[in-house]
């Protein structure tokens, strides 16, 4: 017997598919499955503005996708615990997928060549 689509909870995969599907956004995670990396590194890897790289991460946030600490003047973010199973499941996956891409490689470069102890003054 199929399972009626009102008791079926479909929201949160679908507020993280809807805040997956921008290529900015997928690459902001694709960084973030290296750790925790403060807004000046997505801003040099990814070549965006501040304010551009702020309002993609602000969809990331509102979507549960990622979590933000402040250090002094500095954010810092980092991907969020999944409470949903079937949400936890996509981000592993994806997270998985991105590690063996190529096409990252570039972004990943420069995130590295960003990162050292003056990165973010």
């Amino acid at each position: 017997m199929p399972v009626a689509a009102t008791s079926l909870d479909v929201r949160s995969a679908s507020r993280l598919f809807k805040a997956l599907g921008d290529e900015t956004r997928l690459r902001i995670v694709a960084l973030l499955s290296h750790g925790e990396l403060c807004v000046c590194h997505f801003e040099s890897a990814l070549g965006l503005t501040q304010s551009n790289t702020s309002r993609q991460l602000g969809v990331l946030k509102n979507a549960g996708v990622v979590e933000a600490r402040r250090d002094g003047s500095w954010v810092y973010y980092r991907l969020a615990p999944q409470m949903e199973e079937v949400c936890k499941a996509q981000l592993e996956a994806l997270v998985a997928a991105f590690a063996k891409r190529d096409a990252l490689g570039e972004d990943v470069e420069r995130l590295l060549k960003s990162l050292g102890p003056n990165a973010c003054k």
